[in-house]
């Protein structure tokens, strides 16, 4: 299978929201659950890092419902698609453009999980290219 049939396959869009719902809800719980332990060390508030952490529980719900469906609406990855990259942005400005001074450590965790939304987001968006119908 070429790579372009991988990401045209019917099924890489809810393989691929499924790992991005599973993802998400790590990083949510983590956020949530170890806020006050992070803070020091990032040196960002807890509260932000909480609060970032909730914010993404019903954007988890979504994604995971919606890779429990055989073909989800293409309105509805490509907004997951847009939530990801508007997350990655936001991630930047609170690394380097916020009221924040994270450390290294703190930049560091921003970053990372700032790529890894930014890998979801181009996924997704090249799976929505590859998977659309022919032009008539």
């Amino acid at each position: 299978m070429t790579l372009r049939q991988t990401l045209a396959h019917p099924r890489f869009l809810p393989r691929l929201l499924l790992v991005d719902a599973l993802a998400s809800g790590a990083t949510a719980v983590l956020l949530v659950a170890a806020a006050d332990l992070l803070a020091p060390l990032l040196q960002l508030p807890a509260g932000l890092l909480r609060t970032a952490g909730v914010v993404l529980l019903p954007f988890v719900a979504v994604v995971y419902g919606l890779s429990r469906q055989a073909a989800p609406a293409r309105g509805a990855v490509a907004a997951v698609v847009a939530v990801n990259f508007a997350w990655v942005a936001a991630s930047v400005w609170v690394a380097f453009g916020g009221d924040w001074q994270p450390s290294v450590a703190g930049i560091a965790f921003v970053l990372g999980q700032a790529l890894a939304v930014l890998a979801f987001a181009d996924l997704g968006w090249i799976g929505l290219r590859a998977s659309r119908p022919a032009a008539a």
